[in-house]
């Protein structure tokens, strides 16, 4: 914080970060304030490309059911530009081989249609929009060094250079590095509690030239470990340019090294379902491998909080970032950044009750996927953090629900609503449905693996 802090540029919102987060913050804020400055500390790139700043932008974007919905109503007509662009739809449920629990899971419509497309093509979209937008102007090469402020009130973003931005509201979306506890403390705030779970996740991808038939009828494939006992997953995604993106991974350590393309087509050779060795067998590659890792789950309790600054609000995975396996990151982003506008249209101002309010939102938003998160990571013995009271228990009924839905087309339906964040989880707890499942689950072909 400056010694002599400005006053607040009441007409201005400031976004850190021009990741998936903070373009859809400033999507939100760009209806609701005169002028929105997006700060980012890379050179962003013209065209659809991997940047420093997203390490995982090299990598498999998925967004589930509610995201893409949401992201929809955030920039009309995104879908088809995608579309356009070269994005496949599919639906998950008939057109995705899906291997889990011993078993090619059966073709099962489920009503929902999910996009596939690489990162970078999704958020130089994205991008493209906001930046067209009249009053929004996205600043690259910006580093933010802190906040100004007093008595409570931030008032402006200091930036490396030593210039103050003077503001209304700043919208923290610099990330999961955000450092926001020391901004918080030097303002005289307490720092969000934190939770972590240890899981040493990391995965490799290699993209690869895509032809007609590569998967005869499917269009992408998955195939996720039964934990404790498996820890490898693999996915094969079409993304624009007549491409294949295959990643192969696992839980704790368990993944190939980038340099060693050996590692990588024995990683999928091991995986229970040959697809995705088969793909790297018969495509041609087009880059070399990339890896990535990712040490543990992470969330803020910014909800907890006794006090909130008026004119600060934390967003995307500066709040919370998943098991990018589980694909939850960019869908939470784009709900709280409509929790924001919900929040700034009730309070008329960023004051402390406002962030209260969007902070108690944003925790009802993120529940039920660090619920899957949380859950499905300490189905391993080696994860590491604060088990969650009745985990185990938790955890056998998720591996009953799936089993169910292997051989129940209704549970199958349910249950992938529940994952896409369309339907409350509270569904899969109601006694007839936990009756009908373990009464199914015992003829699913998983049941004694």
């Amino acid at each position: 914080m400056t010694e002599s802090s400005p006053s607040a540029d009441l007409s201005t919102a400031v976004v850190i970060g021009a990741g998936i987060a903070g373009l859809c913050a400033a999507r939100v804020l760009a209806d609701r304030y005169a002028r929105v400055v997006v700060l980012d500390r890379d050179d962003l790139p013209p065209q659809a490309a991997p940047r420093r700043g997203v390490p995982q932008g090299n990598h498999g974007a998925v967004l589930l059911a509610a995201g893409q919905r949401a992201l929809g109503e955030l920039f009309d007509g995104l879908v088809d530009e995608l579309v356009a662009a070269g994005a496949t739809p599919f639906e998950p449920g008939t057109e995705m081989i899906f291997y889990r629990y011993g078993g090619v899971w059966p073709k099962t419509p489920t009503g929902i249609t999910l996009l596939s497309f690489s990162r970078p093509l999704l958020e130089h979209a994205v991008r493209g929009r906001v930046a067209a937008l009249r009053n929004v102007e996205i600043r690259a090469g910006v580093a933010t060094a802190g906040l100004a402020g007093a008595d409570g009130v931030v008032t402006g973003v200091v930036l490396d250079s030593g210039e103050t931005l003077p503001c209304a509201l700043v919208v923290d979306c610099s990330g999961r590095g955000s450092r926001s506890d020391r901004w918080l403390a030097e303002l005289g705030f307490a720092a969000p509690a934190v939770t972590e779970i240890k899981i040493g996740v990391g995965y490799t991808t290699r993209l690869f030239r895509r032809g007609p038939g590569d998967l005869a009828d499917a269009v992408a494939l998955f195939t996720l470990p039964a934990a404790p006992h498996e820890t490898r997953v693999g996915l094969a995604l079409p993304i624009e340019d007549a491409r294949w993106l295959i990643s192969l991974g696992g839980w704790h350590g368990d993944f190939p090294a980038s340099a060693d393309p050996d590692a990588f087509g024995a990683h999928a050779r091991s995986l229970p379902h040959p697809g995705i060795a088969d793909l790297i067998d018969r495509c041609e590659p087009v880059t070399d491998a990339v890896s990535f890792t990712f040490p543990s789950n992470r969330r803020r309790h910014f909800e907890d909080l006794p006090a909130h600054p008026a004119g600060y609000l934390a967003l995307g995975d500066a709040i919370c970032s998943f098991n990018p396996i589980y694909g939850q990151g960019m869908t939470c982003a784009a709900l709280e950044a409509q929790a924001l506008g919900r929040q700034l249209d009730a309070h008329r101002a960023p004051t402390a009750a406002l962030a209260a309010d969007y902070y108690a939102e944003t925790a009802h938003i993120l529940a039920t996927p660090w619920g899957f998160a949380a859950g499905g990571d300490f189905a391993y013995p080696q994860t590491q953090g604060e088990r969650p009271r009745g985990i185990a228990l938790r955890n056998r009924y998720s591996r009953r629900i799936q089993l169910a839905a292997q051989v129940d087309p209704e549970i199958r339906r349910i249950f992938t609503a529940v994952q896409h964040l369309l339907t409350p989880p509270g569904i899969l707890r109601k006694p007839a449905m936990i009756l009908r499942v373990l009464r199914l689950s015992r003829h699913a072909p998983g049941a004694r693996k």
